[in-house]
């Protein structure tokens, strides 16, 4: 080995890269390849075995078309290396996705201007033509959010995210079919066709640029997530010819242009959609945890759609008329917003924002909107429903030969904003339950980012607590768990708390885990030394996670959004100042709008049942994990 520095290696790199020819990629693919080739008749045969491995669902017997065995195998492979190869048409991979000619001609149809940011957070609104720190807030004229801020901590480095308000809450408040909006959001992912360009070459030039795209669909929005290089990517030739490509962060801004206004919907991509959901959901019927979350969600809900898994008939009812038409819906330009972090100039990436995203029309995918249902028609308007009482216990079975159960203890609570399901907010009960409260005491409370911090510390000490009592003292479980879902734009949530156990140690833990709620309200109420300890650490970690670009990126979120009254800019310049004036009294008042009162408590035991026989080869094993990349959720409460 020869060791080198990094500069030695890339220059050595670029030697080697400058100094290659089509004919000797094709050598070394030959090579590569020469253990399949050489199967063919006439070829020359490869040195040393050639292993080959197949994987096969069980109970098939000979004859059926699923069997396998080495004979088959073999007569398989070797059949299928006698046929001649057709050499694939290579795909022009295009150095950029919006031609300048179009870019002017958008300019001249739609001229883009500025407008000021507005904020529901008491924040007073900025100017059109001023860049502030830490971040730059501004709408585009035609309707679309922006936010662009600064961040150097990762190098070279940016996120990009685009919030469409909505997601599955929409599809029952604007009636479309169950299931429609995520499996929409998935076949976005799944394809990637833009105006003249088809799938592979967008995929190849997100290649090219390193840009990674993510987009997904959850209770109440659409996000799509980039992340990208800042630099300048999708250079060609080396040296003297090096030729500079457009930079990862101008990528990024034709992508998001063309899925606003020129994404095309192929049948293909939905399938692949559909079949990733079938794939979630059948091993969500196999796996414990899943499973059990899910039918906790049935009875909290009373299997509301939005916050369940979409079963296969519903997945399989989907066509792709249904998924264009709800994602669609969510796709105008006065719904979005677009936050940015990174390591760039902030007016030149400003600028990038006006040509790129200015120039949309302001009635893109109106032919796609609808009007909101009425409550009358049984449409819920933007909250979770209110918990069926009394709270309910659930017992659940799954045969496995690993003897092992999970216990669940779940109840009514706030979303990360204080709004409870009925509209009141967590200041509001607090000021209505504390009759001794100060003058200082009062403005703290109403401050809008009040509750979300004193949700963030209460859900850090109940934590510890949990720790301390269930495993630490009683040393009934290894893992025990408190938190909340988490909703910003849907009124209320839930809290969870999820503990592990041996089947016979289960109740005990589950117990363990109520008494452990009921003592943190009562016999050991929350301590100056809790509130301190929880506050170092929530502020190490935000602290911490300011360094990443996405943490920018998903604070920025919704700062400009009426449909999240409290976050604005506040909820950022002031986190620290809140998080050090919150007092125990303030978080004990706070457990108090949660919902733990025996009555109101749902609670769950999930287990494990021995098959008859452990070496029967016939019964299914448990699925550990869903087998989909980013799919693995069991409703609302495992997001």
């Amino acid at each position: 080995h020869t060791f080198m520095s990094a500069q030695q290696s890339y220059h050595m790199t670029a030697r080697a890269l400058s100094s290659l020819t089509l004919e000797d990629v094709n050598t070394a693919a030959r090579q590569l390849c020469s253990h399949v080739m050489s199967i063919k008749d006439g070829e020359v045969p490869v040195d040393g075995p050639i292993i080959a491995v197949a994987c096969l669902p069980k109970g098939y017997s000979k004859g059926d078309a699923a069997y396998c065995d080495e004979e088959s195998l073999v007569q398989a492979i070797y059949e299928a290396c006698q046929l001649e190869v057709e050499p694939e048409k290579d795909v022009v991979v295009p150095f950029t996705l919006v031609p300048e000619d179009k870019l002017a001609l958008a300019m001249e149809k739609n001229p883009p201007a500025w407008l000021g940011g507005k904020f529901s957070d008491g924040t007073p609104d900025t100017s059109p033509n001023t860049i502030t720190r830490p971040f730059t807030l501004r709408r585009l004229s035609n309707g679309i959010r922006i936010g662009v801020a600064y961040n150097p901590h990762e190098s070279q480095r940016g996120h990009l995210r685009l919030v469409a308000p909505g997601g599955r809450d929409a599809e029952k408040r604007l009636g479309f079919k169950k299931g429609s909006m995520a499996i929409g959001a998935r076949t976005m992912q799944e394809g990637g066709a833009f105006g003249p360009w088809t799938r592979e070459q967008v995929e190849l030039f997100c290649v090219d640029h390193l840009l990674m795209v993510e987009i997904n669909c959850s209770e109440e929005s659409i996000t799509v997530d980039f992340t990208f290089p800042t630099t300048n990517v999708g250079n060609v030739g080396f040296g003297d010819d090096l030729q500079l490509g457009i930079t990862g962060t101008e990528s990024v801004m034709q992508i998001v242009r063309e899925i606003i206004g020129g994404f095309v919907w192929e049948q293909d991509a939905l399938g692949r959609s559909k079949s990733s959901f079938r794939a979630t959901h059948e091993s969500l019927l196999k796996n414990l945890e899943n499973l059990s979350t899910e039918k906790v969600m049935e009875a909290m809900t009373s299997n509301d759609d939005r916050f369940l898994s979409i079963d296969v008939p519903s997945v399989e009812d989907i066509t792709l008329e249904d998924a264009k038409s709800a994602v669609m819906s969510q796709m105008y330009p006065s719904n979005l917003e677009i936050s940015i972090s990174g390591d760039f100039d902030v007016p030149q990436v400003l600028e990038m924002v006006y040509k790129y995203i200015g120039t949309i029309p302001a009635d893109t995918n109106k032919e796609y909107m609808k009007e909101e249902r009425k409550e009358s028609e049984g449409a819920p308007i933007g909250r979770v429903p209110a918990l069926p009482a009394p709270g309910k216990f659930i017992e659940l079975e799954l045969p496995d030969s690993d003897p092992r159960a999970v216990a669940y203890v779940a109840g009514s609570a706030p979303n990360a904003w204080g709004y409870l399901s009925d509209g009141s907010t967590v200041a509001e009960k607090i000021l209505e339950m504390d009759n001794r409260a100060s003058d200082y005491d009062k403005q703290r409370r109403r401050h809008p980012l009040f509750a979300h911090v004193a949700l963030l510390l209460l859900s850090e000490i109940a934590n510890r607590r949990l720790f301390s009592n269930v495993r630490e003292r009683k040393q009934l479980t290894y893992d025990a768990n408190f938190s909340f879902t988490g909703f910003e734009r849907l009124l209320g949530g839930w809290f969870l708390v999820t503990v592990t156990a041996s089947k016979e140690n289960a109740q005990k833990a589950l117990d363990a885990c109520k008494e452990t709620l009921h003592s943190l309200r009562k016999t050991q109420p929350i301590t100056p030394d809790n509130v301190e300890s929880a506050r170092r650490v929530v502020l190490n970690r935000h602290e911490f996670q300011l360094r990443t670009t996405q943490y920018w990126t998903e604070r920025m979120s919704g700062l400009q959004e009426e449909s999240i009254p409290l976050k604005g800019p506040l909820s950022f310049t002031d986190f620290q100042a809140v998080a050090e004036a919150i007092t125990s009294r303030d978080l004990q008042l706070t457990l108090e709008t949660l919902g733990l009162e025996d009555n109101q408590l749902y609670t769950a035991i999930g287990q494990t049942v021995q098959t008859a026989s452990e070496s029967d080869d016939s019964e299914e094993k448990l699925v550990r994990q869903a087998p989909v990349i980013g799919m693995r959720r069991g409703g609302a409460l495992t997001g």
